[in-house]
C-alpha cells in the first residue's frame, strides 16, 4: 500500500515507532510545563515567554546545528541529543515533584533543551532522507508527522489524566523515560541498509553558502518565507489553546489535553491523506495554508467547547498538511550535502519564530482576548497562502516544462 509504502524499509519502520513513544512523552511535558506555568504566574504573556525561551537557541544558533549535522555522522549525534533531552525531562521532573520549580528554572531549563535541539531538529530531520530510498522520501516524511501527531493525541489525552489523578511531575518523568525508545530504535538500525550522504568536508563560510543557495532557489526561499511567517503567528498552540482552554472555556488541563488530542486526531486523518499522494506540487503548500488559514480563523469564533472541538478536528487537518508538504517540498528541492542546512533553516522559521511569536501572541490574548491570538494567526496564514500562490504556481510550470514526457523517460 501507498500509504505505508516507507514502512517497507526495517530502519525507518524501528524509527516511527521510536518516535512516536517518544513524541508521546514531548506532548506530555508540553501540556505540563504550560499549566505549570500558568498556577505559577496566572499570565498569558509569561506563558508565552516560557515557551518561547525553549526556540532562542535555535533562532540564534540554528544555521550552525544544520552545518554540524551535514558535517556529521547524524544517527551519532542523535544518541547524544535524545539522551540530553531525557535528562533535561528528569530534572523537571525532580524539581517539580519536590515543589522547588520556579519561573526562573523553568526558563533555564527550556533554554538547556532549546540547545540540545539546535543539534537534534536538522539531524532528526534530515536523517529521514538516510533511512529510505528516494521513491519513498514523501511519503516517510509525511508518516513522521502523522506519528508526531498520533503521539500528540495520546500524549496529551495522558497527560491530562496525569496532572488531574498523580500530578504534573509525573508527566515530566514519563517524558524523561520515553526517549529510551528513540535509543533502541537506533541501536536496533542496520547500518548497512542505510542511505548515508556524504559527509560535508569543514570549509570557511559554509553557513553563508548554504544561505546562499536558499536566496537563490525559489523553490526553497518562497515555501520558508511562508513558513517563518506562519510559525510566528499561527503555530503558537501551547500558548492559546491553554488560553483558551482555561479563560473562554473555564477549563483546565484536561480541557487544554482534550483540545489538544482532537487537534491531532485531524492532524493524524491530514497525514494519512497527504502520505497517499502520489505526487506534491509546490502550489499544493498555498492550497493548505488557504484551508488551515480559514479553519484557525473559525476555531477562534466557535461559540462552545465542543463546537471548538469540532473545528480544530479541520485545524488538525490542516496542521500536519501544511507542515508535511512543506517539509517533502523543502527535502525534495535541496541538494543532498544541503540538506542538513536547509532543514536548519526550516526549524528557524517553525519553531525560531516563536521567541518572537509565543510572547507576542501571548501578549495579544493577555491584552484582548485569547480568541483574538488565534484570529490573528488564521488571517495571516490564510492571506500568506493567497500571495505565495502566484509565484509557486509558475515554479510547478516550469518544472512540468523541463520535466522528461513519459515517452523520453522511457527511451
Amino acid at each position: 500500500m501507498r500509504i505505508v509504502s516507507s514502512l517497507r524499509q526495517r530502519n525507518y519502520r524501528l524509527y516511527f515507532f521510536g518516535q512516536l513513544v517518544s513524541v508521546m512523552g514531548t506532548w506530555m511535558q508540553t501540556v505540563a510545563q504550560s499549566f505549570l506555568v500558568l498556577d505559577l504566574t496566572h499570565s498569558g504573556t509569561i506563558l508565552g515567554l516560557t515557551t518561547a525561551a525553549r526556540f532562542v537557541p535555535i533562532l540564534l544558533f540554528g544555521p550552525a546545528g544544520g552545518l554540524f549535522a551535514d558535517r556529521r555522522n547524524k544517527r551519532r549525534i542523535l544518541y547524544v541529543t535524545q539522551t540530553l533531552s531525557g535528562l533535561v525531562a528528569a530534572v523537571f521532573a525532580v524539581l517539580t515533584g519536590a515543589h522547588a520549580i520556579e519561573v526562573w528554572s523553568v526558563v533555564l531549563l527550556a533554554l538547556a533543551l532549546g540547545f540540545v535541539n539546535v543539534f537534534d531538529n536538522p539531524a532528526r530531520q534530515s536523517f529521514i532522507t538516510e533511512m529510505v530510498p528516494p521513491e519513498d522520501l514523501a511519503n516517510a516524511v509525511t508518516l513522521n508527522s502523522v506519528s508526531m501527531n498520533l503521539a500528540r493525541v495520546f500524549g496529551a489525552a495522558i497527560a491530562g489524566i496525569l496532572v488531574s489523578t498523580l500530578g504534573l511531575a509525573m508527566c515530566f518523568a514519563c517524558n524523561a523515560i520515553s526517549f529510551g525508545a528513540v535509543l533502541v530504535s537506533l541501536a536496533a538500525m542496520n547500518a548497512a541498509a542505510l542511505y548515508p550522504a556524504r559527509p560535508v568536508k569543514q570549509r570557511k563560510g559554509q553557513i553563508r553558502a548554504g544561505l546562499a543557495y536558499v536566496r537563490e532557489t525559489p523553490e526553497l526561499l518562497i515555501p520558508l518565507l511562508m513558513i517563518a511567517l506562519v510559525g510566528t503567528l499561527a503555530w503558537e498552540f501551547p500558548v492559546t489553546l491553554p488560553l483558551m482552554a482555561s479563560r473562554v472555556f473555564g477549563g483546565g488541563a484536561g480541557t487544554y489535553g482534550l483540545m489538544t488530542s482532537v487537534m491531532g486526531v485531524g492532524a493524524v486523518v491530514g497525514g494519512l491523506v497527504s502520505a497517499a499522494r502520489a505526487k506534491l506540487r509546490a502550489r499544493s503548500l498555498c492550497l493548505a495554508a488557504i484551508g488551515w488559514g480559514i479553519a484557525i480563523t473559525v476555531a477562534a469564533l466557535a461559540p462552545s467547547l465542543w463546537t471548538e472541538l469540532v473545528v480544530l478536528l479541520f485545524v488538525g487537518y490542516g496542521s500536519i498538511t501544511f507542515n508535511s508538504y512543506a517539509k517533502t517540498t523543502l527535502q525534495l528541492a535541496a541538494r543532498p550535502e544541503m540538506r542538513g542546512r536547509v532543514m536548519a533553516l526550516w526549524g528557524l522559521a517553525w519553531q525560531g519564530s516563536t521567541p518572537i511569536g509565543g510572547p507576542l501572541v501571548g501578549w495579544i490574548a493577555q491584552a484582548t482576548n485569547p480568541r483574538w491570538s488565534l484570529i490573528v494567526g488564521g488571517v495571516s496564514t490564510l492571506l500568506c497562502g493567497i500571495l505565495a500562490l502566484p509565484a509557486l504556481t509558475r515554479i510547478d510550470a516550469v518544472a512540468a516544462a523541463v520535466a522528461p514526457s513519459p515517452d523520453q523517460a522511457t527511451v
